[in-house]
């Protein structure tokens, strides 16, 4: 066989500069006179809705839907997606896979691959799970990795993997989600809900009644750039006032945080700058000052919590580690001065004050106790349920605060398959194993198949997995530990990934399949997550390119080999499905808002139904805690809970603790070997991995074509290294290259690597050298605690120096190996 890797890379190279270029410069001087023509076409997506200028069969220009008043520039980024040469464009199989009919695992990851047919492919994939069913059991399939998926309410890639799946047999599934997953299993135990995707108190009451608002960990003027639908980004015009409020000295704003975010930044407000993971210490800290100066809310304890008396006794010393929590113990570890301690604890009760916590700070070692931590510091304040008091984990996320419509929003394709269907393959015995494990202990299935492990008061055994399905998902982004995936990867007997961009999971496959990207097909979407401000008809920019099909096109085809694809479809085609969706919403709204036909509203593109109420979260519990009490055990507010407490788990007990850190900074544990915190954060211009791809906004961003990596000047200095300079990165875990941005919003000890970075080794071993910048080729794979087994990213110890001899090319974009 012979690799053409040279006429690969030229016609990549090639199609990418006519896709990013444009026709305007490369067609005629009369063509060039007509690019004002065209048709503008509405849809929306994770960065807001737009207009789309399409002409000559290419989208032309991109500008922001006009009822957008705070539009974020990642639109920019759109047309970089589709014209990428990162796309998937036909049907490919990885040779080796192929070649041995084995599942090859010393050359997975090396790119080399053979195009097929989509019939080939798909019969490759037919067989695979055939295989599965037949010679090892449900136990041995993985269908549960999900993540952002594109927007639209049909085309959602998750759903139409998994019916397709379910038609076949079962399989594992998982239970969490990488955003969130220490938050979400603690705070049921304490607030009665997940609270962090649920809707929050109103930004104008925020506005209206609170004197000071805390943003733990949290920068939402970055994050509430993307939403889960269609984002309105109606939340900026509230941050706008809360700006002016911070001038005029109407709200005091302080944010606890080691970095100066973005936020902070825009709002010019106070930081509280603590050491990176000393949350914990530094509110124990606080309820210290609060109870022994009697500054808490005793009435609100006694009405609506439980438990407070054994939690108080652990911060005065008298139980468990019999260490009195006092802001001199917490200075220590925190390194914030007593008196500032004393200082903040006071103005946390001097007027109303809101909590608002990021979802940074449960993505560490015990990430659940913060999140615990603040709830109790917000009972003691004693103001839940108040407008502008109280606590929120969600006001960073698709437009949380901004006040509700009560539109219902329209359904999505059918995720499990219709009722009284059976799968192809009836058999449900998990041969022992557990038919749901935690989403981040997948890799651990596959390196330690058997093994049994704790999880929120049930026992997990975890399945050995012989093949994964990825729909639209990245693992190899989200995922911790680059190099201990490398190992688990290789016991996988086949991986299909279903994608519309070349990304580091596509080259770990085995299948690869072209999906097409939500601006080559139609699809109705909500416009805003949360204030269902109306809807949005997502019109095809352009056809499919290359050999890219929809992930129903996919699915339904697939579902033909064992005779399901009537059952899969229901009979309907693409814009049938669309239709019947909008005929469901409207018929859901009917009395409240009036549709129109589903022809008048396609033709308009776009439903608007205009402001909401606002809302007070908590609001009736606080009014009468037994009428509306809260989904706990015992209806209250759980400051310590006997539920936890029976589980017998170490770091996770009846109520909030300090438990160190395997690896943190400022004099913790491992950092005399590598001293600097990394955080690595939600990305500013992207969304996790998706748009990374897209060259000329990439291009915004990066330093030397690599990841920015951001450092205090004072530490730069010590490794001479200026602003620009390439950066190696690395810790006994792995090692990366990324670009030095000099900035003192980062204190001293502390740097930054944006997640979502693709990852590009300079070669397929373990331990080779990440060409591009994923922080996760140096974050540590291991679980919040045994209550939610949750990621701990941001538990993560470096060392850093300039980068010297020969550049390495970046290798985390274009495509395969095309071997043929």
């Amino acid at each position: 066989m012979a690799i053409t890797r040279r006429s690969f890379l030229k016609g990549v190279a090639g199609t990418s500069a006519a896709s990013l270029i444009g026709p305007s410069l490369l067609a005629s001087a009369s063509a060039s006179a007509a690019e004002t023509e065209g048709t503008w076409k509405i849809s929306g997506s994770h960065w807001g809705a737009f207009r789309a200028r399409v002409w000559g069969g290419k989208v032309q220009e991109i500008k922001p839907f006009e009822v957008d008043k705070h539009p974020t520039d990642m639109l920019n980024g759109i047309k970089g997606i589709i014209y990428s040469p990162s796309r998937v464009r036909y049907p490919m199989v990885r040779l080796d896979w192929l070649k041995k009919h084995k599942y090859a695992a010393e050359t997975r990851g090396n790119n080399r691959f053979v195009r097929v047919t989509w019939d080939e492919a798909l019969d490759l994939f037919y067989r695979e799970l055939e295989t599965i069913q037949k010679d090892y059991g449900p136990w041995a399939l993985h269908t549960g990795q999900t993540g952002w998926r594109q927007t639209g309410q049909f085309h959602s890639c998750t759903n139409h993997m998994q019916r397709a799946m379910g038609l076949h047999g079962y399989s594992v599934k998982k239970v969490g989600d990488y955003s969130t997953g220490a938050g979400q299993t603690i705070l049921p135990y304490v607030l009665g809900s997940t609270e962090v995707y649920a809707q929050g108190t109103s930004w104008d009451l925020i506005l209206e009644n609170s004197d000071n608002i805390i943003l733990w960990g949290n920068d939402p003027v970055k994050n509430l750039q993307v939403g889960w639908t269609c984002e309105t980004h109606q939340s900026y015009a509230y941050l706008e006032q809360l700006k002016d409020k911070v001038a005029n000295k109407e709200i005091n704003v302080v944010s606890v945080d080691p970095v100066r975010n973005k936020t902070a930044r825009y709002l010019d407000n106070e930081q509280r700058y603590i050491n990176p993971q000393t949350d914990v210490p530094f509110m124990l800290g606080v309820a210290h000052v609060l109870y022994n100066e009697n500054l808490y809310d005793k009435k609100f304890i006694d009405t609506y919590c439980l438990g407070f008396e054994d939690f108080i006794g652990y911060v005065q010393g008298k139980t468990k580690d019999n260490v009195e929590k006092t802001p001199e113990w917490a200075s220590e570890i925190c390194g914030v001065s007593p008196e500032e301690i004393r200082k903040f604890a006071r103005m946390l009760v001097n007027g109303r004050t809101q909590i608002m916590v990021g979802w940074s700070v449960q993505r560490q070692e015990h990430g659940e106790q913060p999140y615990w931590m603040c709830a109790v510091l917000a009972a003691m304040i004693g103001q839940i349920g108040l407008p502008g008091g109280g606590i929120s984990y969600g006001h960073h996320y698709s437009g949380i605060g901004v006040p509700a419509t009560g539109f219902a929003a329209p359904g999505s394709f059918p995720l499990n398959i219709d009722q009284g269907q059976k799968p192809k393959y009836t058999n449900q015995d998990f041969n022992g194993y557990s038919r749901v494990i935690p989403v981040a202990r997948w890799v651990d299935s596959l390196l330690e198949p058997g093994k049994k492990i704790k999880s929120n008061g049930s026992t997990v055994t975890l399945p050995n997995l012989k093949m994964m399905v990825f729909s639209g998902n990245n693992p190899w982004h989200h995922h911790q530990d680059r190099n201990r995936m490398h190992k688990a990867f290789r016991s996988l007997h086949t991986v299909v990934a279903i994608d519309f961009a070349w990304t580091a999971t596509c080259r770990q496959s085995d299948i690869v399949l072209p999906a097409c990207t939500q601006y080559e097909r139609n699809d109705i979407d909500g416009y805003g997550a949360y204030s269902g401000r109306g809807l949005v008809a997502m019109n095809k920019l352009v056809d499919p390119m290359f050999q890219s099909k929809s992930d129903f096109e996919i699915m339904a085809n697939l579902t033909r080999r064992w005779g399901r694809y009537e059952d899969y479809t229901r009979g309907m085609s693409e814009m049938e499905w669309v239709k019947s969706l909008y005929d469901g919403c409207r018929e859901a709204n009917k009395g409240k808002f009036e549709m129109p036909e589903f022809d008048e509203f396609w033709e308009k593109g776009y439903l608007d139904f205009g402001t909401g109420k606002s809302w007070v979260r908590h609001a009736d519990f606080r009014e009468d805690p037994e009428i509306n009490a809260l989904g706990t055990p015992s209806g209250f507010i759980e400051i310590t809970s006997r539920t936890l407490g029976n589980m017998g788990y170490e770091h996770c007990q009846e109520h909030p603790m300090w438990f160190e850190k395997s690896e943190r900074s400022h004099g913790g544990p491992g950092s005399k070997a590598h001293p600097y915190w990394l955080q690595s954060c939600h990305p500013d211009k992207r969304l996790h991995s998706q748009m990374c791809e897209s060259e000329e906004f990439r291009a915004t961003y990066t330093v030397q074509g690599r990841e920015p990596i951001y450092i205090n000047p004072k530490d730069a200095k010590t490794k001479g290294i200026k602003d620009g300079d390439l950066v190696r990165v690395f810790n006994d875990r792995g090692q990366l290259l990324a670009g030095a941005v000099l900035t003192d919003s980062y204190a001293p000890g502390v740097v930054r690597i944006e997640e979502g970075a693709w990852y590009g080794p300079i070669d397929n071993k373990i331990g080779a050298l990440d060409t591009y910048g994923d922080p996760n080729t140096l974050t540590q794979d291991i679980p919040t605690s045994e209550l939610a087994q949750a990621t701990s990213a941001n538990t993560c110890l470096v060392s850093f120096e300039k980068f010297t001899g020969k550049v390495p090319p970046v290798t985390a974009f274009g495509g395969p190996i095309e071997v043929i």
